[in-house]
């Protein structure tokens, strides 16, 4: 499919049209930005439009959530980027957000409510399970079957928010084997870039987070390690690189997954 064909309304061109979506996608700076998120961000988008699911994004008018600043002690910054949000997503009256960042998704349900924002707030994997359980979207195995795939929990998804079962339901769903690492769900361990860390060097030390759970990761000997955050997907990408292991070992978005099974 060519991305010309995909189809991504702004809340402002539905809102002229006089339709409300069933759900807006909040997109997030590194679905926006990052040339590798960007592909996630793509393969949600088919997956959409393949289920028929009238969404829309917010476009130009989608800020930062503001999770990275506040997360490295800059409230007051947090709260500005946060108010403007919560303004556009009120004006526009939005009751779902999906969103494919752990990061995003955190803040908008756990941190936005305190500052009047309330919306229902969910994970891409949780949004694509309950299309798969109301028949909107049917999968197929095809080319996962029987691969070795290894997923690592996002800290934003498991233990923040306590979502571990809706992304490996996807991953079973495509008749892959999954494999789970030493330290997995409640006792995962970070992929090194949670707490801002995504946007600066690493403390001094003897290792690298990323590269630690990335050799967590090669232990259970994928031949496919699956995230479900854009941060995460980075961190794991440099970490399998950093042990020359890219040519044989593919990380991916779950949502990748199941619209490359799909052949979107």
């Amino acid at each position: 499919m060519s991305q010309e064909e995909l189809k991504v309304p702004t809340m402002a061109e539905m809102l002229a049209q006089g339709q409300t979506p069933e759900v807006l996608f909040w997109v997030g700076c590194s679905g926006s930005f990052d040339d590798r998120a960007k592909r996630i961000t793509k393969a949600f988008v088919r997956l959409l439009n393949r289920a028929n699911v009238p969404f829309a994004v917010l476009g130009t008018e989608e800020g930062c959530t503001g999770d990275p600043a506040k997360r490295a002690g800059n409230e007051f910054l947090f709260q500005m980027q946060a108010m403007m949000n919560i303004q556009v997503l009120d004006g526009y009256e939005v009751k779902k957000i999906v969103t494919a960042c752990p990061h995003c998704f955190n803040t908008i349900k756990n941190e936005y409510p305190g500052l009047g924002g309330k919306y229902e707030v969910v994970h891409h994997t949780e949004f694509l399970k309950s299309l798969l359980d109301d028949g909107r979207l049917s999968i197929q195995g095809g080319q996962f079957k029987g691969k070795k795939i290894t997923f690592h929990d996002p800290c934003y998804l498991g233990r923040a928010n306590d979502i571990y079962e809706a992304p490996r339901d996807l991953i079973q769903k495509l008749d892959a084997e999954l494999v789970e690492m030493k330290r997995s769900r409640r006792n995962g361990l970070c992929c090194g870039a949670g707490g801002a860390q995504m946007f600066k060097e690493p403390e001094p030390g003897s290792k690298d987070v990323n590269v630690e759970r990335t050799e967590e990761a090669l232990e259970t000997q994928p031949e496919i390690i699956a995230a479900g955050c854009p941060f995460c997907n980075t961190m794991l990408t440099d970490g399998v690189k950093a042990k020359n292991r890219e040519a044989d070992v593919a990380v991916m978005d779950v949502a990748e997954l199941i619209a490359n099974a799909q052949d979107l």
